[in-house]
């Protein structure tokens, strides 16, 4: 009998915020497979390491910092071959994930590769989003209202047009993009609705309005806007 394998999502940074049945599944793996970037530690072990049990051996995935999509996919194939070596040995795996898995999630990407060979269940986790209006006390949406979600890399002309259209915007993946994104919401008018968020969750949290945001912020940034006026009143 293959063994299953479990992608897990682990929350936004607080080990609190992991799921029951996420705490119950790491506990019981024979084997963590979680991917790392460029070498650097793994955000997401380091969220689970109070529940790995000792006993578990571990698939390290070094997925390389690129803008080239090949160097990063073989990356993923050399991961997916160890993990079905593991489930064809009948042994339980568990791919640790920050937040959700299918949320702007590297899991995805193992899924892909090996959902039609084995018994693949994804466990959904605490999104960043979700957390960082949580952390803002800012409720995103109300009613019939829309949500958009907007990747930070994506072209300004792109990310202007989007946020003129849109009611409620959650800007993932801030980072080096910071300034740019910047310059969009206070061409639009919208710079003091905006609110910046780092770190969720995490000791080192910030939460600022985008008017005293830092200059520099670090990957696991986030800022959320709302157009309406408190239409949950």
């Amino acid at each position: 009998m293959s063994g299953t394998l479990y992608g897990i999502g682990v929350g936004p940074g607080d080990p609190e915020l992991m799921t029951v049945k996420a705490v119950r599944l790491i506990g019981e793996a024979d084997v963590i497979a979680y991917p790392t970037l460029a070498g650097g530690e793994s955000f997401a072990r380091a969220i689970a390491s109070g529940v790995i049990p000792s006993s578990a051996r571990e698939i390290r995935m070094d997925v390389p910092m690129t803008h080239a999509r090949e160097p990063a996919q073989a990356a993923y194939d050399k991961g997916a071959e160890q993990i079905a070596d593991a489930l064809a040995a009948g042994e339980m795996v568990v791919c640790l994930c920050e937040g959700d898995p299918f949320y702007y999630g590297s899991f995805m990407y193992l899924f892909a590769r090996l959902s039609d060979r084995f018994n693949v269940e994804v466990i959904p986790g605490v999104t960043s989003m979700t957390a960082c209006a949580a952390r803002a006390g800012l409720p995103l949406v109300a009613r019939n209202e829309l949500l958009t979600v907007l990747p930070g890399p994506l072209p300004e002309e792109e990310l202007r047009k989007r946020i003129e259209g849109a009611e409620s915007i959650v800007i993932m993946k801030v980072g080096q993009h910071l300034p740019k994104l910047r310059g969009v919401l206070a061409d639009l008018g919208l710079l003091d609705r905006a609110i910046y968020v780092e770190r969720a969750t995490l000791p080192e949290e910030k939460v600022l309005p985008m008017t005293k945001a830092p200059e520099t912020a670090p990957y696991f940034s986030m800022i959320l806007l709302t157009k309406g006026a408190d239409p949950w009143l």
